[in-house]
């Protein structure tokens, strides 16, 4: 009987993922640890390796389609070898874990959905899909006679012969000129555009810890202009000296490490269960990122042991292989304190959701000249917002003011930051 592969566990608190690529299609011969499939999971896109060589029997789930820990995902053998059913046959975790997943039976009832006419994408192989585009056959007009509605190879031939009704076409109306992907309501034209796997990851991280933590935003003031003076001195020469692209971020990162070590609470979690506050020891600093898919944020392990070029060059790496999806989960986990920068998008200041199980998140805003009084002259300066938020459920106010006035102080002041490093 053909091996078949579940999906297995690919880490802590995975439940499901979305099919985002299948590298390899039915019929292929594989070897053992070659990559089969992207799999998005959490705010990751990690590639699931072969568990052993043969030839791929049977892929079970299309892209875009929505995987379950356990669901087969495919069936792997010798070349005419019988196809168990789903569920049956062997699994393994490949990902460096020797433990074995239960196999689950596939819920037929998915795949019947996705097949279905209007879905967003049409229930089919890789390969069947290759056929489509090589005898240009849109599949969303093709009716599949597989099981749960599956387009096979068949139906596709069938279709570029014109021997199977395809899905009609619409009536030409009056509304012939509104896009296929608007629907009239009686309100007017909508679209609807699908949720992805990590808008609907970052939405329930939203929910969850504004449910969980009682947040608390304390806004403080800086006069970033000798920072910014050093800024300006050091980056032409850190970039010509050490190739790489320097920021403004390092220098917050190390008044947000040295602003910890003096109010461990703003790096800690708690264990309500054990009634206990966990000071952490370490300083993982999470950098918010912007991406074209939604809000990722890796983190930079040990930040403390770091100096400035190191930061720059880790920062730049996390956010570019951030934006094109290519980190892994063990780089978005671990850390102590997070950082959102705010500032080059605009606005005066923010109140940023805290990423849990933390208990308190950063804000940079931007800096900007405005017009200050100086010793009683109206003088122009580098100003900025900061602001922290925190649970105020182990947090009080007071002291996420004495956090942010000895933060700012540190920020205005960068001679006494490079003091303390």
């Amino acid at each position: 009987m053909a091996f078949v592969f579940n999906f297995p566990d690919v880490g802590e608190g995975i439940h499901e993922g979305t099919v985002v690529e299948w590298l390899v299609a039915e019929g292929d011969t594989v070897t053992e640890d070659q990559p089969l499939l992207k799999v998005e999971t959490d705010k990751a896109v990690v590639e699931l390796p072969s568990p052993k060589g043969g030839t791929i029997l049977k892929i079970h789930f299309a892209a875009g389609d929505l995987i379950h820990v356990g669901d087969a995902l495919v069936a792997i053998g010798e070349a005419g070898e019988s196809v168990p059913e789903s569920g049956e046959g062997q699994t393994v975790q490949p990902l460096a874990s020797e433990s074995v997943t239960a196999p689950a039976v596939h819920d037929s009832s998915r795949s019947a959905t996705a097949g279905a006419v209007g879905h967003r994408r049409p229930l089919a192989t890789p390969k069947t899909r290759a056929l489509a585009r090589q005898l240009n056959v849109e599949l969303s007009r093709v009716v599949g006679s597989g099981s749960g509605g599956r387009i096979t190879d068949e139906d596709v031939e069938r279709a570029s012969r014109g021997e199977v009704a395809s899905v009609p076409s619409p009536a030409p109306s009056v509304l012939a000129d509104v896009p296929a992907n608007v629907t009239i309501t009686a309100d007017g034209p909508v679209e609807r555009v699908a949720l992805t796997h990590l808008r609907k990851i970052i939405a329930g991280a939203m929910r969850s810890s504004k449910q969980i933590s009682a947040h608390v935003t304390h806004v403080e003031e800086a006069d970033a202009t000798a920072l910014m003076a050093a800024y300006r001195d050091l980056k032409p020469q850190i970039e010509a000296k050490h190739g790489v692209k320097f920021s403004v971020l390092p220098f917050f990162v190390k008044a947000l490490v040295e602003t910890l070590k003096d109010f461990p609470i703003f790096n800690a979690s708690v264990d309500e269960e054990a009634g206990e506050l966990v000071l952490k020891k370490y300083y993982n600093i999470g950098i918010a990122v912007d991406t074209p898919q939604g809000l990722i944020v890796p983190v930079i392990k040990d930040a403390d042991s770091k100096d400035m070029i190191q930061l720059a060059r880790e920062v730049a790496d996390l956010a570019g292989r951030a934006r094109e999806r290519k980190l892994g989960l063990e780089e978005m986990r671990g850390g102590s304190c997070t950082i959102t920068n705010i500032g080059p998008l605009g606005g005066v200041f923010a109140t940023p959701i805290i990423n849990q199980p933390e208990l308190a998140i950063l804000g940079l805003h931007k800096i900007e000249q405005r017009p200050v009084v100086r010793e009683g002259q109206i003088v122009i300066r580098d100003m900025m917002y900061l602001s922290i938020s925190f649970d105020h459920r182990w947090i009080d106010g007071a002291q996420g003011a004495r956090f942010m006035t000895a933060f700012a102080r540190l920020i205005s002041n960068p001679n006494l930051l490079l003091a303390r490093l």
